[in-house]
């Protein structure tokens, strides 16, 4: 393709081209304006949008529906949590033909079971309203025990996104357990990198971006089906660098930066580069896990400030449903 066509195109759509586009926002509008294959919502997303005069009728219908429920206290606020999760992730899957991804309560991300009891009943609220469990990923963080509750969830047919992911450990741990989807988050590793060095990196020298390439290369060549989803990012650099990648995740003020960009795009990451890459095997049991996690400050800082950020906002969502029941 020629430079003069190219220069037609926004970087959006050539992107497009190359990787799956996601919008990373509990926004429907940015959704239908830039047209991303999947969605991918938190807590903190949420929690922002249905202070919005236009999302309060979905938390008012979240509530609603379990009016007459025999429930009570901070198991019907929870029940009424997980029915905003999937009433948002129905809107969403009217926007968008692909995926959702609806997260767990980050609360639980040392609990395996209660995550995969989450997971299973947020699938089971899907389908009680007629969404196909192929439709949703189910977001879980990137510890040990959320590896082991995904892996299960795996097992039993329902698909799993593995967020707050910030090393190479948690990433292999994740091909290992047949996860669907890593967000290995680009952004949070180039901010603490920065904070820690002073340095503004660009480009290929953004450590987050070498944290995927290293991710994607090592998946391709040995053909681990667990895809890989770039996601937290800071500029359009680090979208540009990561152009290839299976998907990536990308907020609504990015998604306008690109969409107004005519500069050309060049695939950076491909799986026939990968298999000649220079990556080798590796195995971790939950030892090795522990310990090669635990070498790495920035993914240790990272995953527990990930945690209790989301934690956070699942309180405050908790509040608001509370004032309101």
């Amino acid at each position: 393709m020629s430079t003069a066509t190219l220069e037609k195109v926004s970087q959006l759509e050539q992107l497009k081209r190359f990787t799956t586009v996601v919008a990373d926002t509990g926004d429907f509008e940015s959704m239908r304006a830039f047209k991303p294959q999947d969605a991918t919502t938190n807590p903190s997303l949420i929690f922002t949008a249905v202070q919005k005069p236009e999302y309060a009728p979905l938390l008012d219908k979240a509530i609603a529906d379990l009016k007459h429920s025999p429930l009570s206290g901070a198991v019907k606020v929870d029940a009424v949590m997980d029915n905003l999760l999937v009433q948002f992730g129905m809107e969403i899957l009217q926007i968008v033909p692909g995926r959702v991804s609806t997260e767990t309560d980050a609360r639980l991300s040392f609990d395996r079971g209660g995550s995969i009891d989450k997971g299973r009943r947020l699938i089971a609220i899907y389908e009680q309203n007629g969404i196909p469990r192929e439709r949703v990923l189910i977001k879980i963080a990137s510890t040990w025990e959320g590896i082991r509750a995904a892996e299960r969830l795996q097992q039993l047919g329902i698909n799993c996104n593995l967020t707050l992911l910030f090393s190479f450990p948690q990433a292999v741990a994740c091909a290992e357990a047949k996860v669907k989807l890593i967000s290995p988050f680009v952004g949070r590793i180039y901010d603490w990198y920065k904070a820690h060095t002073g340095k503004d990196y660009k480009g290929a020298e953004d450590p987050g971006v070498q944290s995927v390439n290293k991710i994607y290369n090592h998946y391709k060549k040995f053909g681990y089906q667990t895809e890989v989803m770039g996601a937290s990012f800071r500029n359009t650099s680090q979208i540009v660098y990561l152009a290839g990648s299976d998907l990536l995740t990308i907020s609504p003020n990015l998604l306008e930066e690109l969409s107004k960009s005519y500069d050309p795009i060049e695939r950076k990451l491909s799986v026939e580069a990968a298999k000649s890459s220079a990556e080798e095997k590796i195995s971790l049991d939950e030892k090795a896990f522990r310990f090669q996690f635990n070498e790495d400050p920035m993914a240790v800082d990272k995953t527990a400030e990930g945690i209790r950020k989301f934690s956070a906002d699942i309180v405050k969502l908790e509040k608001l449903i509370s004032s309101k029941l």
